[in-house]
């Protein structure tokens, strides 16, 4: 167990702003978790994972806990599929890779995403037609009140579009510690179709893809449109693609023609925020060290010594334009504190 006073947490956000935490302690067990909460009050703490999808305005004046959680088991096993448990502290895209080379399918569209297992649950992190929850199988939580670790299975943890239960109604009631998998090890369903994968592949002249193969395909993609936040400091997609509905698309897509869009279930239209924002001419713009990343209008960038309130200013000028352009509403997908 890690203990440190006045310690900066510089290091423990993707973003690399320079904020400080009363105290930090990083935990490798849940019996040194228990121990940590059993001391200190509920409203005393602040959870902390891989750092990956939250933006720090202010020093945390909490004791900040840092979930490092190891570990991966195997549960059961078919001929057909594994369940995996995996610690809440490794690292996501370590996770995928693992997978990939014992020929797990389900998760190679997820590559590369930052964080830690155990904070995916809560955003239902996504990418390239996929969601956690495609291969979710339950996860366990300790309740910070009781100090009970519960079990959640898929139902219960309520996932929709960058959402679940633990960012809703339960909201800092529990700490994921552990998350199980189902995933495939034969007939592996490939979803090549979304973004362009499909062009990766057929650049590279794969006609019969392997879950390696769409990984592959996706880290390319990635690495081109995306910065290394260990290069360059960001949180990955700052902003939800906005769900609008069916009329108000029609009203929007008479004035932009060329506008992208994602049918969903209810008539309601999904349209890539990144598109909006890339449209309104505000793909690099720049603030002194905030900034809007020049291949990825989405992503906004720390390019230095910006401060996690300069980020937010510049987050809240995005969506201001963003709405007076479109009459369309942006939200943050980062979780801002």
């Amino acid at each position: 167990m890690q203990v440190a006073e006045n310690f900066s947490l510089k290091e423990y956000n993707t973003f690399g702003v320079d904020v400080k935490a009363r105290k930090f302690i990083s935990v490798h067990s849940t019996e040194e978790l228990c121990d940590i909460l059993q001391q200190t009050y509920a409203s005393e703490i602040f959870v902390l994972g891989g750092g990956s999808n939250m933006l720090l305005t202010k020093d945390i004046d909490k004791t900040v806990i840092h979930i490092g959680l190891k570990g991966i088991e195997l549960i059961s096993e078919s001929r057909d599929e594994v369940v995996l448990k995996v610690g809440a502290g490794e690292n996501w895209h370590q996770f995928v890779l693992y997978c990939i080379e014992k020929a797990y399918g389900g998760l190679e569209n997820l590559s590369l995403i930052p964080g830690n297992v155990g904070t995916a649950p809560v955003q239902n992190i996504g990418a390239y037609g996929v969601e956690l929850k495609d291969t979710f199988d339950s996860c366990e939580a300790m309740r910070i009140q009781t100090l009970e670790i519960e079990t959640f299975n898929l139902e219960q943890c309520e996932f929709d579009y960058r959402n679940s239960v633990f960012k809703n109604k339960l909201k800092g009631e529990y700490i994921i510690t552990s998350v199980n998998f189902r995933l495939s090890k034969t007939d592996h369903q490939l979803s090549t179709s979304y973004g362009d994968i499909q062009a990766e592949l057929d650049k590279n002249k794969i006609k019969k893809p392997t879950i390696k193969n769409v990984s592959d395909a996706v880290v390319s993609i990635r690495q081109k449109k995306l910065p290394d936040p260990r290069e360059l400091g960001n949180s990955g997609s700052f902003f939800k693609n906005p769900v609008i509905s069916e009329t108000e698309f029609k009203r929007l897509q008479r004035q932009f023609p060329d506008m992208p869009f994602y049918a969903l279930h209810a008539n309601k239209i999904k349209v890539p925020a990144g598109w909006l924002i890339d449209q309104a001419g505000l793909k690099g713009y720049r603030k002194g060290d905030a900034g809007v990343h020049k291949n990825q209008a989405l992503v906004l960038v720390n390019y230095g010594n910006a401060t996690g309130e300069e980020i937010l200013a510049l987050s809240n000028e995005i969506q201001d334009k963003i709405y007076k352009k479109y009459g369309v509403k942006l939200e943050p997908e980062v979780n801002i504190f």
